[in-house]
């Protein structure tokens, strides 16, 4: 099996010989793999939750904190999520071969563009296990080959998975070594895997700024970052409140340990007397710790809203928490709202909440980021929400991907040109 070859070099060969055979198998043949990778989750099930019991109780004694066990540990829900979201990128249209454009030249030549797989995808990621079969099946979809490389800390339900994975897709036809898992060592392997230009085509990180730096100062191989969010609700001086505490309570607590959970609240001065009192006791009830700038001290202070705040630092303001604490400031305009935004957010997600469609329409032009909510939570980031199945990432970059990274994100196209002879003069 491909999971037990020993090294990355030899991981990553593997899987380049798997991508050519792969990328000539049709759609028939995928979607059968991915049902039977879906069949075996729901089949080896105990498997799987033995393997991750094993990484939560070593993930509690080494005190990863609270958010990292809550992506690391699997239950039969999560289980059950993760076989369903193999199945909906079944019922997705399968994107190889799609045309993009065609068009004849005067020439008299015809050219089409038409995507193809990229090749070799490699996913670096971190405490979460269920990103190893939402990229194996998206990869194997797509005609793309997978080298899984999961953190340490979950490395027994990343070894579980991928085996099942890869048991799975070999059983209805599609070549060995197309889904590879490394064990998660250290930053050696890591930076090995980051330099295989031969064989990997893309590495696409899903973690925080640390892995993303670890990436950037050994990287070879061309790299998609889904990196850190620090996302931003702002309420506008026209907003409807109820909304806007619905929308701003949701962003923060629904799964505060994820890139699309919301870390600021920026409120415009003429509803901050109103607002942010309601807003303080909202985030109380919720068990949400905040950190406040004077204005919203004061606000505070004056009202029966709970707790102090504690003072916010520009470190709060540009700190991804990832835990129920969420920093708060008060903007004498939406101008200054969008300039915070463009100084400490991430690119990945930032929504307002108005009922001027000027206001909206500003906040869409002025704000700089992969997606852009008008009265929405940040919450819906995410490729299944999107409809595009489940998703490798985020990408807060703009070449080759933004935003969430599904099905045609994993390809890249070729241009077929066909003739009767032309030669150029």
């Amino acid at each position: 099996m491909a999971t037990a070859v020993a090294s990355v070099a030899e991981t990553c060969r593997a899987a380049k010989r798997a991508a050519r055979a792969l990328a000539l198998r049709d759609t028939t043949v995928k979607d059968a793999a991915l049902r039977q990778i879906a069949a075996a989750l729901q089949d080896r099930r105990q498997e799987i939750l033995a393997a991750n019991e094993i990484d939560v109780q070593l993930g509690s004694e080494a005190c990863i904190g609270q958010a990292l066990l809550d992506r690391l540990r699997l239950d039969e829900r999560r289980i059950d999520a993760i076989a369903d979201a193999v199945l909906e990128i079944v019922a997705l249209p399968d994107p190889v071969g799609e045309l993009i454009e065609g068009r004849r030249l005067p020439n008299g030549l015809d050219v089409r563009k038409v995507r193809v797989p990229l090749g070799v995808v490699a996913v670096v990621y971190e405490a979460r296990p269920n990103v190893t079969i939402d990229a194996a099946a998206l990869c194997l979809k797509s005609g793309n080959a997978i080298v899984l490389r999961g953190s340490s800390s979950a490395m027994n339900s990343n070894a579980a998975l991928s085996r099942i994975a890869a048991e799975a897709a070999e059983e209805c036809g599609l070549p060995g070594g197309c889904v590879n898992n490394l064990a998660g060592g250290g930053r050696e392997e890591l930076a090995e895997l980051a330099t295989q230009r031969d064989s990997v085509d893309l590495i696409i990180p899903r973690g925080g700024e640390g892995l993303k730096e670890a990436l950037q100062s050994v990287a070879t191989v061309p790299v998609i970052y889904a990196a850190s969010g620090n996302c931003h609700v702002y309420v506008d001086a026209s907003a409807d409140l109820d909304m806007a505490e619905a929308i701003a309570i949701n962003a923060k607590t629904q799964r505060p340990g994820v890139c699309n959970a919301a870390e600021t609240l920026l409120v415009h001065e003429r509803v901050a007397a109103e607002f942010i009192p309601r807003m303080l006791r909202s985030l109380e009830s919720a068990g949400v710790e905040v950190r406040g700038d004077e204005r919203v001290r004061q606000l505070a202070a004056g009202e029966a809203a709970g707790p102090m705040p504690a003072p916010a630092t520009e470190t709060d303001w540009a700190n991804e928490y990832l835990d129920l604490t969420l920093a708060i400031a008060v903007v004498d305009s939406e101008q200054e709202a969008i300039e915070h935004i463009g100084r400490y957010g991430s690119g990945h997600s930032e929504a307002i909440v108005t009922r001027e469609v000027s206001a909206a329409r500003a906040f869409q032009l002025g704000v700089d980021a992969a997606c852009v909510y008008v009265n929405a939570s940040t919450r819906f980031t995410d490729g299944g929400e999107f409809g595009m199945g489940a998703e490798i990432g985020n990408s807060t970059q703009k070449l080759h991907a933004r935003g969430p990274i599904g099905l045609r994100e994993l390809c890249t196209f070729k241009y077929l040109v066909e003739g009767d002879g032309q030669v150029r003069c």
